[in-house]
């Protein structure tokens, strides 16, 4: 793709980005939504303003990766779109890492393990995508989706890894459901992705694995009724 094609794409899509943080940046009505979403009924002024600085942290970062990123990726929206998602998501747990300032929250501080975050059946969706078509590319010999790949499943890796040791913030029922919310959109996306990455063909074998892929972002990515039960 020529690079002033490349440039007018990406200065497009930072518009774009733009709009799309003007129009989502998130308030109260955001916060409150996210939380009962994921399992948290009638959140308190709090527990919103703790998923109003959830949300915040990764939609800043939406614009300035829409302008960055489509000449990595061409004319492929759909990639850029869930690069920017995945990226976005690893910023904002990065920036996490650091502990919350003022008075921290009285609750369990006790590690929460992988699997009150993740449970065990979306983890071993994700590993049996990833594998999957990390598998495929190697047979096929498709570097350089192979290595689109491997990059997608080390950064939902590390998403998700983030979520579960970033520092406590606020009340814990909105501190779990933040952190299952992390983990299972990056594992989610990373599923739709490597799925479509890893079978680029246009036959009928790579349309029902992508179709799968589909179904098993849906499942992993739908929103929890109840928080799970705490370790």
């Amino acid at each position: 793709m020529p690079w002033d094609n490349v440039l007018a794409v990406a200065l497009f899509s930072g518009l774009i980005g733009l709009a799309i943080l003007i129009v989502l940046w998130p308030g109260e009505k955001h916060g409150k939504r996210l939380l009962e979403r994921w399992g948290v009924p009638d959140p308190d002024a709090a527990e919103i303003a703790v998923a109003v600085r959830y949300l915040k942290r990764r939609r800043l970062w939406y614009p300035w990766l829409f302008l960055a990123l489509p000449p990595l990726f061409g004319d492929t929206t759909t990639g850029s779109l869930v690069a920017t998602l995945l990226l976005g998501g690893l910023i904002a747990e990065l920036l996490s890492q650091r502990p919350a300032r003022g008075p921290r929250r009285e609750a369990d501080l006790t590690p929460r393990p992988l699997t009150a975050i993740a449970p065990a059946w979306v983890l071993a969706l994700g590993a049996v995508a990833a594998a999957g078509s990390i598998a495929h590319l190697v047979v096929t010999a498709q570097g350089k989706f192979l290595a689109l790949a491997a990059g997608t499943v080390v950064v939902c890796a590390a998403i998700t890894a983030l979520a579960v040791r970033r520092p406590a913030a606020g009340a814990a029922r909105a501190d779990l459901a933040l952190r299952c919310r992390s983990a299972r959109v990056a594992i989610g996306l990373g599923i739709g992705a490597v799925t479509a990455l890893g079978w680029p063909g246009g036959n009928l074998v790579s349309f029902l694995v992508v179709v799968a892929g589909v179904a098993a972002f849906l499942a992993v990515t739908a929103p929890l009724k109840r928080l799970p039960a705490a370790a």
